[in-house]
């Protein structure tokens, strides 16, 4: 049993993961608690062979940091950049009467636990301290009721990251002997990428279909303000109109029952409506009724929090991690919806204050999950405390205010009324003067009492979805009451393709697919972006041909380790083993080594021969004899040997046959410009990888005699190449234009003996003296600039960052950042475009455009920016209240 308060002369030592957590607990422990930090996890698995124990070196299995052989046991190594902080933490512990252990409560937090009396190997009473929450009555009970590890969920957890490893060092080097070098594979990454890929196959395959309808806009003729209201054309002689949901993605009619107008068809029977008589043919009037929300779970969190906030998915995380260690919310890594009886009566009372009793009901509501294998014990997201804080109340600010704000909003609508209202159906009838029979559809719905709408309402992925207290009143209509058509009109439609997924979308998809925890999406999306395998287009995320390859070969030759239910079912194993229904090692040895007829990994990766690599990174263009390959440096396009680079920013599905075509059809780049008067050689113009440029086209070298040594390459001369100034272009630069730039870098003269140069670098024209240099405020200065202003600008300080040049206006403004308050604005910088609050700078990605890019994304932009700036120094150990002077200890070493 833990020792109790009253003992004044014992020391606790309570070690959490991160030193904000460790400051708010100190806060609410009283005398004899030291808190301290582990900061993370304090070791794993070697990361690079530098790590691995000299005495494992030799081993076969020393790469994986798995012994295969020898019931998959781990070799966990201290991290080096740990090493100091266990040191300190054995340190405390000598002083220490009891430790309390108090990572997070899910596997991976009890999985740090472990690792903590592991190494430090605890001679005290060790004690597993857990919450949910961090409040004062949320710590103090945890610490009067702790209890053991549990080893099972160490168990599930090893497991897990045991297979991580073994799926992405095996399957890693093939991508890199195959497609390309330092590349990465993963057990969830990969199916995420699939997953994306596949939609953008979906969208290349598409073909989209034409239809039309009839719009009316009918009239009652009554002096009200509804008196009118639109219907669309439904049936025509009882036969139903198509719509785009009767089209397949080949563009062709589900059905031969439906009636496909084309233009011609619409606009005509447009003409025979024109004088016709129209009247009610049914009104079909149902109660409507919406129930709350549930409270958030880890992916609904981030699902709306991208809808809302244009958070990503690891910037959610990360605020939510911030305001759960600082006592705002309950802890935000959890797939349960349930509310403990406290948070229950926390939100009714909040809702009577804020709306009245009438919008609560009589009972709690109470929430189940319907995700498999929710941890049930864990609580919902929600305000932390017995009474929760309204937003106003926390003082927090920026997306710390808009997060809380958000979960708080949600929690207290969870417990209110249902919206109750009415929805109402009207059929129109009418006949053409050609006897035809038409019926017009119209659909309407009001809410006579919004309950908990009044406190939230969820947002959508699909912009065109109308929310949930979006209401569409018609007029109050009778069958048989006639009506006149104020106005008719045929209008044109075409089917579109699947959406592309956005953060928000691709996290239900693995969820639906139970692919993966809920807890490691964030980090899935944030590791494909950043491998360059997805790129991001406003918030949709786009696959590069990058990721087509490294799909087309995990598929074709690991099917199952990308195949989805595959995926699914180990994340089953997983909970199977936590919940001790299933054993590690043998379901390891399975994966690894095969079992019951399936292959194992270590098969699969053994015999590479037959990988084609070249086929692998090939992808024919429908209808066209062009073949897409992404190659070392990049996707380009080849056509029997000829080839060309495929825009940067060119997504998959854009690239069709005539894109393609259009692409060849550009000048290649190789435009000769004449000859060098001195030389003799010809100078051509080209488009190379880091952009146009000029260059000479040199003599090839004659063939050496039988029985001479051919010249090193080493010797061979290099012909000269400059890049193109911004204010020129390949199809109009003149050979004058070009002897101009192969005379760069130009010797400016001397200044106290060193030779000073005019050069046009990557980040734009400067002048160099020995190490030295200084920027030029144009291109063209390097042709003009005399010894004497080098001098000039030599003897300036030299500026720093992006602000060395005059201040050029910005290219775009934008809306106001919501977490500093202040206009954004798009600006050209060194390192390209960005954007800026002032405060804080974010380059563009990948698909983003100065053009095109919203102050949601550059929100988003900024805040991850400010998120990797560098930390500051970690504070000291905390502690709760000064303990009784004890006699410090001596200093120890700490083996790695």
């Amino acid at each position: 049993m833990p020792a109790k308060d009253g003992n004044a002369g014992a020391t606790r030592l309570v070690i959490v993961e991160s030193p904000a957590k460790a400051k708010t607990i100190a806060g609410y422990l009283g005398r004899g608690y030291i808190v301290e930090s582990s900061i993370g996890h304090i070791r794993d698995l070697p990361e690079k062979a530098d790590d691995i124990p000299e005495k494992y070196k030799g081993e076969a299995w020393a790469r994986l940091g798995v012994n295969v052989d020898h019931e998959f046991e781990p070799l966990y190594v201290v991290n080096p950049d740990k090493k100091s902080q266990v040191s300190k933490l054995k340190q405390l512990l000598k002083d220490a009467d009891e430790l309390y252990l108090a990572t997070d409560e899910d596997r991976e937090g009890e999985a740090i636990a472990w690792h903590l009396r592991e190494v430090l190997k605890p001679k005290v009473p060790v004690h597993r301290m857990v919450f949910h929450e961090i409040t004062p009555q949320a710590i103090q009970e945890a610490v009067a009721s702790p209890r053991d590890l549990n080893l099972r969920l160490v168990d599930a957890q090893e497991t897990r990251r045991i297979l991580d490893r073994l799926y992405g060092y095996e399957v890693s080097p093939v991508l890199w002997k195959k497609v390309k070098p330092r590349l990465s594979a993963g057990r969830v990454q990969s199916v995420a990428t699939r997953l994306v890929v596949e939609r953008e196959r979906e969208r290349m395959a598409f073909t989209a279909a034409a239809y039309w309808d009839l719009q009316a806009l009918f009239d009652t003729g009554r002096d009200e303000d509804t008196r009118r209201f639109g219907a669309t054309l439904a049936s025509v002689d009882g036969r139903r109109v198509a719509q785009g949901r009767d089209f397949a993605s080949t563009g062709a009619l589900k059905s031969a029952d439906v009636l496909h107008l084309d233009e011609a068809a619409a606009g005509a029977l447009a003409a025979r409506l024109e004088n016709a008589s129209f009247s009610v043919t049914s009104v079909e009037r149902k109660p409507y009724t919406r129930k709350p929300y549930a409270p958030f779970r880890t992916t609904t969190l981030q699902q709306e929090a991208s809808r809302k906030l244009g958070f990503s998915a690891k910037y959610t995380m990360q605020i939510a991690q911030r305001l759960y260690e600082n006592g705002f919310i309950t802890y935000m890594r959890t797939d349960s919806i349930t509310l403990s009886e406290t948070a229950v009566a926390a939100a009714r009372g909040q809702a009577i204050k804020l709306y009245g009793s009438a919008y609560v009901p009589d009972k709690p509501r109470v929430y189940t999950s319907k995700v498999k294998n929710a941890q049930e014990a864990h609580e919902a997201i929600r305000p932390s405390g017995e009474e929760f804080r309204t937003p106003g109340e926390t003082g927090l600010s920026g997306d710390l205010f808009r997060l809380y704000e958000l979960i708080w909003q949600r929690t207290v609508a969870s417990q209110m009324k249902d919206a109750v209202g009415e929805s109402v159906s009207v059929k129109v009838g009418g006949a053409s003067s050609a006897g035809e029979r038409v019926e017009f559809g119209a659909t309407g719905r009001t809410i006579t009492f919004h309950g908990f709408l009044k406190a939230y309402v969820e947002g959508a992925d699909d912009p065109s979805t109308d929310r949930d207290d979006a209401e569409k009143r018609l007029p109050n209509l009778s069958e048989g009451e006639r009506l006149t058509a104020a106005e008719l009109k045929a209008l044109a439609h075409s089917t579109k393709p699947p959406s592309r997924y956005t953060e928000a979308s691709l996290v239900k998809e693995l969820e639906d697919r139970e692919i993966g925890r809920p807890s490691t999406y964030a980090s899935i999306i944030g590791t494909i972006l950043d491998r360059g395998y997805v790129f991001k287009k406003g918030t949709a995320l786009v696959p590069s041909f990058l990721a087509f390859a490294v799909v087309n070969l995990l598929e074709q030759h690991f099917g199952n380790l990308v195949d989805y239910d595959f995926t699914a079912d180990m994340e089953k194993v997983l909970d199977d083993i936590a919940n001790d229904r299933a054993e590690r090692v043998p379901e390891l040895r399975r994966f690894y080594f095969g079992g019951d007829g399936d292959e194992g990994l270590k098969e699969m990766v053994t015999d590479l021969g037959e990988i084609d690599a070249k086929e692998i990174s090939s992808f024919p263009i429908r209808g066209s004899d062009i073949v897409i390959r992404v190659g070392r440096y990049g996707p380009y396009l080849d056509r029997e040997g000829a080839r060309v680079n495929v825009p940067e920013d060119m997504t998959p599905d854009e690239l069709t046959a005539e894109k393609a075509e259009e692409l060849f059809s550009r000048p290649s780049g190789d435009r000769e410009l004449g000859k060098d008067p001195v030389t003799g050689n010809v100078i051509v113009a080209r488009s190379g990888r880091f952009g146009p440029y000029v260059t000479e086209v040199l003599p090839e070298e004659p063939a050496p005699a039988e029985g001479k040594k051919r010249v090193k390459k080493a010797d061979v001369p290099k012909p000269r190449a400059g890049s193109l100034f911004k204010s020129m272009s390949l199809d109009t630069i003149t050979l004058e234009q070009a002897l101009m730039l192969l005379t760069l870098p130009r010797v400016v003269g001397e200044i106290d003996g060193e030779e000073v140069t005019a050069q046009n670098g990557k980040f734009g024209p400067y002048i160099k003296k020995g190490t030295d240099s200084r920027s030029l405020a144009s291109e063209e200065d390097l042709f003009t600039i005399t010894i004497d202003q080098a001098k000039e600008l030599f003897a300036q300080p030299k500026a720093r960052g992006r602000g060395r040049a005059a201040a050029a206006p910005p290219l775009r403004e934008l809306g106001e950042d919501p977490n500093s308050k202040k206009p954004i604005v798009v600006k050209e910088g060194r390192f390209g475009p960005y954007v800026t609050d002032g405060e804080t700078n974010a380059s563009l990605r990948k698909g983003d455009t100065v053009e095109d890019i919203t102050t949601e994304r550059a929100a988003e932009l900024l805040a991850e920016r400010r998120e990797r700036a560098p930390a500051p120094k970690r504070a000291t150990t905390t502690r709760a209240k000064k303990a009784p002077a004890k006699k410090p200890a001596a200093k120890s070493t700490t083996k790695s």
